[in-house]
């Protein structure tokens, strides 16, 4: 088998220079986690494995990193990098995504994800129907894989009369059950704004909005609303510092944050991309855009660490403790 396709691409990281204030940078990534990982092996070509992804967030000190797969479930990889490397001290989580490669909106692949230690469940991220009615826009220049796939089938947790359908109701039950995460994927605000309601009345406690200005389209008062139903925003570090994925300025990203409130935003990588910074870096170049946009350290540990722990039940663990 020719491995060579799925191996990091370590000439294809975008570098960012070394933050101004790096001794206060390197101070408050202690304790970070980050929930959106893209390191390999992937479809897609990565800069980074989870081997590396996992060492280099070590030694930043983080708390906790998450690996995100559109297509595969990521658990084994964490259970057994963690066991294989206790000396990291590091929390490994990851879930799985509701793409055609998992059988869509699978209640009974949810259940084995859960069995497994699934942390999170993605709705239809790359087979959303809402991701492919974006093609030629947003995501135009989103991530291809390394060799021709089978023509997407367009994906929705709703039904033709904008309902939910029962499936995915059956997977909110599975995830409330579970006490995990749900998050919105790739659908559109206004499939979120449906789908989240009926999972804080199924006792889904946790919710996550992926990029929320990034082909889910949710203006202002979306995230305040969405926000209302108890959910979460997580905005993308690569879309904030430079590289490929750079879209939005330090002041957008003030302005979200305030939109959302402290308590209610997460800071992650999405990071792991030809073309963009490695996920750490990525993390040093938000925080010393924070520390630019004047915000006090208390206010970056709970954007970089404190919520996204809330979410992984950290707080049940202990500092340094593992699962």
């Amino acid at each position: 088998m020719n491995i060579e396709p799925f191996l990091p691409r370590h000439d294809g990281a975008f570098e960012l220079e070394q933050p101004a204030r790096a001794g206060e940078v390197a101070d408050l990534l202690k304790g970070a986690v980050d929930l959106h990982c893209h390191s390999g092996p992937a479809a897609m070509p990565r800069i980074l494995d989870h081997r590396e992804a996992m060492r280099e967030a070590a030694e930043a000190g983080f708390r906790a990193l998450l690996f995100k797969d559109h297509y595969y479930v990521g658990m084994p990889h964490a259970i057994l990098l963690q066991s294989l490397y206790p000396e990291d001290r590091i929390e490994l989580f990851s879930g799985i995504a509701l793409n055609n490669a998992t059988g869509g909106i699978n209640p009974h692949a949810v259940d084995h994800a859960v069995a497994l230690g699934a942390a999170i469940v993605w709705m239809p991220t790359l087979s959303a129907a809402n991701h492919l009615a974006d093609a030629g826009k947003q995501t135009k220049t989103f991530p291809k894989t390394t060799r021709r796939m089978l023509p997407v089938e367009p994906l929705s947790v709703l039904d033709a009369n904008g309902a939910l359908t029962d499936k995915t109701k059956q997977v909110l039950d599975i995830i409330a059950e579970a006490d995990i995460i749900l998050s919105g994927g790739h659908l559109s605000a206004g499939e979120l704004h449906v789908l989240f309601e009926e999972a804080g009345a199924r006792g889904v406690k946790k919710m996550l909005v992926n990029h929320p200005t990034y082909v889910i389209g949710c203006t202002d008062e979306d995230i305040r609303q969405l926000v209302g139903l108890g959910a979460h925003m997580e905005h993308s570090i690569g879309m904030f510092v430079g590289g490929k994925s750079l879209k939005f300025t330090p002041q957008d990203l003030a302005h979200l944050i305030e939109v959302a409130g402290i308590d209610r935003t997460i800071l992650s990588s999405d990071l792991g991309l030809i073309g963009s910074p490695r996920p750490v870096a990525g993390f040093r170049a938000v925080v010393q855009t924070l520390l630019d946009l004047d915000f006090p350290a208390a206010e970056i540990r709970k954007l970089i660490g404190g919520n996204a722990a809330s979410l992984l039940d950290l707080q049940h663990i202990g500092e340094g403790a593992f699962r």
